[in-house]
């Protein structure tokens, strides 16, 4: 199974959404709330390529996006792929 990691933050539909896709496949996933911590967003930043929303979302490192292009994986089928990887 993949590395799934999301950057999440407080009251954020969006990061329920895409907490609640990967919940549905039973995908095990690192959730890092940035709500609170100038030091955690800064490390989000840095590694979504000065991407400052939440989620921003990391498969095996690679860093996908954010809850719109999760669930565009998941409508072209791709999805499954990168999680089984």
């Amino acid at each position: 199974m993949a590395k799934v990691e999301i950057y999440t933050g407080m009251m954020c539909g969006f990061c329920s959404r895409a907490l609640r896709l990967l919940d549905s496949k039973n995908v095990q996933y690192e959730q890092i709330d940035v709500s609170l911590s100038s030091e955690l967003r800064a490390q989000m930043r840095s590694r979504a390529g000065g991407k400052t929303s939440v989620p921003q979302i990391f498969i095996d490192g690679d860093h996908i996006g954010g809850c719109r292009e999760l669930y565009a994986l998941e409508t072209a089928g791709h999805l499954d792929g990168l999680l089984a990887a």
